[in-house]
């Protein structure tokens, strides 16, 4: 079985983003992420943007 990593969600958006515990349980799991991804690091390029990114302004 998968376990749903709540606790460390409840971390980051407790402790990084300042939401009161008892709001955090109130949210949706689409609220939750949306607040996430604005506190996470945007996820690298893929394989395919490097490569036209080299192409375009080579190495």
């Amino acid at each position: 079985m998968i376990r749903f990593p709540f606790r460390r969600l409840f971390a980051v958006a407790v402790l990084r983003l300042g939401i009161a515990p008892s709001e955090f349980w109130r949210m949706t799991p689409r609220e939750l992420f949306a607040l996430l991804e604005q506190a996470l690091p945007p996820a690298p390029p893929d394989r395919a943007t490097l490569e036209d990114l080299i192409k375009r302004f080579g190495e």
